[in-house]
């Protein structure tokens, strides 16, 4: 079995994929755990420091945009394959497939630019409670479920999640017009430097977190539930502005539509001091599963 990294400096480890060529790398797991299948934000992450390992270093990633085919099997390493697309003046685009027993199981898509000054603007940060004011998520996951959440304290524990929840009242009409609605703080939990590539990866790692969740708001079910089948599809991130990613940030996460046992989820991510550093957005399956009756 594979479990996924429970400090921020095997986190960091993980994201150090062996070369095996030029633009050819593998990518291992860590061990000894209940996952039956690998993180999908695992092999995102692994999957962009493979590509930022190919443009150079003044091009950072502004998008990727990825597509999970088959489960990941945690017995055996990763490969991950670059494959240079183009090199333009400003731009650079790199696919990358990730492959185990002979099968692709994974594809990205990732476009690298050169950083150039021009017009900004962006989303305010909603108002919501301060860091200190949220509680920790094993707390939230006690009172739905407590071996989830003793599996998110053993899992976890390299990230930092303080639930907020939809805390809008209850007259305010965006209520309605926008209800499946789940935020979160995060933060990886440990120091990673100023490496943008670094942060990159581990914003990727951190953004498969709980996106699909939110499709599941107003159906009162969470990803772990054994009423449904839960699986990421397609993953897309969008980079704005310089990230850290051990740093609080606010994921400001909304489901606009959930029809055919898909789930679709948008999210801004936002620095705690206001700034919008990331946008996301995933399509996942829900499946509805009938459990058998117990006896």
């Amino acid at each position: 079995m594979c479990r996924v990294p429970a400090t921020i400096e095997e986190l960091v480890d993980l994201l150090d994929l062996e070369r095996l060529e030029e633009d050819l790398f593998r990518g291992g797991h860590p061990q000894g755990s209940e996952l039956t299948r690998v993180f999908g934000g695992q092999v995102a992450a692994q999957a962009l420091m493979a590509a930022s390992h190919s443009v150079e270093p003044d091009r950072l990633v502004h998008s990727l945009h990825v597509y999970f085919l088959l489960g990941g099997d945690p017995s055996v390493p990763i490969i991950y394959d670059v494959e240079r697309i183009r090199d333009g003046g400003s731009f650079s685009t790199r696919r990358v497939s990730a492959r185990q027993h002979g099968k692709v199981i994974f594809y990205m898509t990732a476009s690298f630019h050169r950083h150039e000054d021009g017009y900004e603007h962006q989303d305010a940060m909603p108002e919501v409670p301060a860091v200190a004011a949220s509680p920790e998520l094993p707390e939230v996951l006690e009172y739905v479920d407590t071996q989830a959440a003793e599996h998110w304290r053993r899992e976890w524990s390299a990230l930092d999640v303080r639930y907020i929840g939809d805390n809008r009242a209850a007259e305010d009409p965006s209520r309605q017009m926008v209800p499946a609605v789940q935020r979160l703080w995060l933060r990886a939990l440990g120091e990673l430097g100023d490496d943008p590539v670094l942060n990159a990866c581990v914003l990727t790692y951190i953004s498969d977190l709980s996106l699909l969740g939110s499709s599941l708001v107003p159906h009162g079910l969470t990803v772990g539930s054994p009423r449904i089948q839960p699986a990421s599809l397609d993953h897309a991130v969008w980079f704005h502005r310089p990230i850290r990613a051990d740093q609080w940030m606010l994921y400001d996460q909304r489901s606009p539509s959930a029809i055919g046992a898909r789930g679709f989820a948008t999210a801004n991510i936002f620095a705690e001091d206001g700034a919008l550093l990331a946008s996301v957005a995933q399509e996942g399956l829900i499946r509805p599963v009938n459990p058998e009756p117990r006896a």
